[in-house]
């Protein structure tokens, strides 16, 4: 094994400088609301990972801090203390400079997720202030950064130790970051999740103003993973583990089959998720395909006559977790948010460790294999019923049943998919309301009846028999299941708009985990949305204001006269007069829309299954922790 190259001030490379960062905040981490603000702890966060999955340090800190600054801290090698060949210590370079870090010398890092070597200086350039410490060389030095960017104290000594490791707390410059906090829970989700992925890893949490504390280590890695996901359902077999290394690359996968009727495949390179897939997942999907049509060919299940089994039937009820570490030197990301794997040599080296270890594992598991096979056998009878579900819908189908259809959806004039929008209420009282409100030209209003099935808990087949999943699927006019394609809905925009109550939360439950399981990429791809109905109208005089939140009418109110306001509290969407609803709910000029997406899949597939599944106890439990009851206030006009 090569020895790695010595990482000192030397290994420092420049590339560029800061101002750019703080003009354009965007561009470098994609925004400035909460999800900006947190990509600024996952560039840090990530530099202590680069460090321990090298093999240097173990253990990552992390504490938010009442003043709203972020402490990280790990036990790894310690940044380069050194004079770089610039005249500027390597800490300020490190901080302070575009494009510098050791990611760019090669020998460094064997495998890296951050390759870009902007992360530490743009986390600086949007911070009010940074302090960083660093263990190195038996010293400890510290240097600290004002004003984004700006060195406060030049980097000195201020101590001895033998540990190893750097501490950064920088407060973010909440100017910027307008209206936004660190999350506590974001933050455990991400680190809970990096601690599966490095098994030697140990992740310390910490938020000061609650005294909470967690901590993060496991010794089974992705098993273990894949073991928390399916926690709440029913599973077929064992974790099954697949490791291989070929031409470099190491392959680390864990699958487990489960009798629900989704898939959920989450994948890693160097700890960074590859949300858009990649050559690897290609290569996972191929292996998996083949070697299971193999085992049914060769063992009698599949006849001569009969077709293979699709991709979607092969992972119909399969979790799986991918992780791969590949050398810097081929790494390929697609794109600045490296949410998609471009290394072409991933593919094959995955699909022949997932032939490999499987067909093994099928050959000496037989009980198992058949259980799976049998599984993929009724998930291939149901996407052919789904595939004529779909051509059905494109041809319409019966005169009586295309009247009936008809009769519930009221279709915008215009037939372009590209602008029109669906609006799915509940109630006929709602839909009456909704269909004045709209715009007739482009937008639609399809009225369901009551509650819809719990599709968490039903199978294709059961979907098909209820009568208003039917209405929407042929409605939206793109399918359903593994035959759901995005390119064919008739609608840019499917909007869910309920009652703003407990009735109207629930049926908005349903209709999420309908579409989750059964449209995913309309979430994804962005076309599916929920709309925000007021629940207060104050007039006050000729002004009219509305209101969608209880705090923000209270608010309101507190400066107000009561006796000169006329108040009025909307139950329901049936209450509301048509132009009201139209200029707060349905005009796209002044209305609220909020879109669907998933930004944690396994987080997602987790508590769709809590709230929505069979098992009682762990929705409880979830309940108990993260809703809090209490009397409501009276309402006074």
């Amino acid at each position: 094994m090569a020895t790695a190259k010595q990482y000192d001030a030397d290994s420092i490379k420049i590339l560029e400088g800061l101002e750019a960062v703080r003009k354009r905040p965007g561009m470098y981490i994609g925004s400035t609301d909460k999800r900006g603000l947190h990509h600024l702890a996952w560039e840090i966060i990530d530099n202590c990972i680069d460090e321990i999955i090298n093999g240097y340090g173990d253990t990552i800190k992390i504490r938010l801090n009442e003043d709203g600054s972020l402490m990280v801290a790990d036990n790894g090698r310690g940044v380069p203390i050194g004079k770089h060949a610039s005249g500027k210590s390597a800490p300020e370079v490190i901080y302070t400079v575009l494009h510098a870090g050791g990611k760019f010398e090669e020998g460094n890092y064997k495998v890296s997720g951050g390759l870009h070597g902007v992360g530490a200086s743009v986390v600086n350039a949007l911070s009010e202030w940074m302090d960083v410490t660093i263990y190195r060389d038996g010293k400890i030095s510290n240097i600290r950064f004002k004003n984004g960017g700006e060195v406060a104290s030049p980097l000195k000594q201020i101590g001895e130790s033998k540990k190893t490791g750097t501490c950064v707390t920088f407060k973010p410059n909440y100017e910027i970051f307008k209206n936004c906090q660190f999350s506590f829970s974001t933050l455990c989700e991400r680190m809970q999740e990096s601690a599966f992925l490095i098994n030697k890893l140990t992740v310390e949490l910490e938020q000061a103003s609650e005294n909470k504390k967690n901590v993060y280590h496991y010794d089974n890695g992705i098993i273990s993973f894949v073991e928390y996901i399916n926690e709440e359902k029913k599973t077929l077999h064992e974790v099954v583990p697949i490791h291989g290394v070929k031409n470099g690359i190491e392959v680390d996968i864990a699958l487990q089959y489960t009798d629900t009727y989704n898939e959920s495949i989450l994948s890693f390179v160097n700890n960074v998720k590859t949300t858009d897939g990649g050559s690897h997942e290609v290569g996972f999907k191929t292996g998996l395909t083949k070697v299971f049509n193999d085992y049914a060919r060769n063992n009698g299940i599949l006849k001569v006559k009969d077709t293979n089994f699709d991709g979607s039937d092969v992972r119909e009820g399969l979790t799986a977790v991918i992780n791969l570490k590949i050398p810097e030197k081929i790494l390929q990301f697609e794109g600045q948010t490296k949410g998609k794997l471009g290394t072409p040599e991933a593919r094959p080296v995955v699909e022949a460790v997932v032939y490999d270890t499987l067909k093994f594992y099928l050959e000496e598991n037989r009980e198992y294999a058949l259980a799976i096979v049998e599984k993929m056998g009724k998930s291939k009878f149901a996407r052919e019923a789904a595939r004529k579900a779909r051509e059905e819908a494109r041809k319409g189908k019966s005169k009586k049943e295309a009247r009936s259809l008809s009769d519930k959806l009221t279709p915008p004039q215009y037939r372009n998919p590209k602008i029109n929008e669906l609006f799915i209420v509940e109630g006929n009282s709602a839909g009456g309301t909704a269909k004045s409100s709209r715009d007739r030209k482009f937008q639609g209003v399809l009225p369901l009846r009551g509650k819809i099935l719990n599709t968490e808990k039903a199978t294709l087949q059961d979907a098909f028999k209820n009568e208003e999943i039917n209405t929407m699927i042929h409605c939206i006019g793109a399918g359903v299941g593994a035959e759901f394609d995005v390119k064919d809905i008739n609608y840019d925009k499917v909007i869910i708009m309920t009652d703003a109550d407990v009735d109207g939360a629930h049926i908005q439950c349903l209709l999420l985990t309908f579409f989750y399981r059964f449209m995913r990429p309309l979430i994804e791809e962005g076309h599916l949305y929920i709309a925000m109905p007021p629940l207060f109208k104050v007039e006050e005089g000729k002004s009219i204001n509305y209101f969608y939140t209880d705090e923000d009418y209270k608010e309101f109110m507190k400066t107000k006269d009561s006796s000169k306001c006329r108040v009025q509290r909307y139950k329901g969407l049936g209450e509301m007069n048509p132009e009201p609803l139209r200029v707060t709910t349905m005009a796209p000029e002044t209305r609220n829309l909020i879109k669907v997406s998933i930004t944690d899949a396994a987080l997602a597939e987790k508590r769709v299954s809590i709230l929505m599944g069979d098992s009682v106890e762990p929705r409880k439990e979830w309940i108990n922790e993260n809703v809090v009851f209490s009397l409501e206030d009276d309402f006074k006009i």
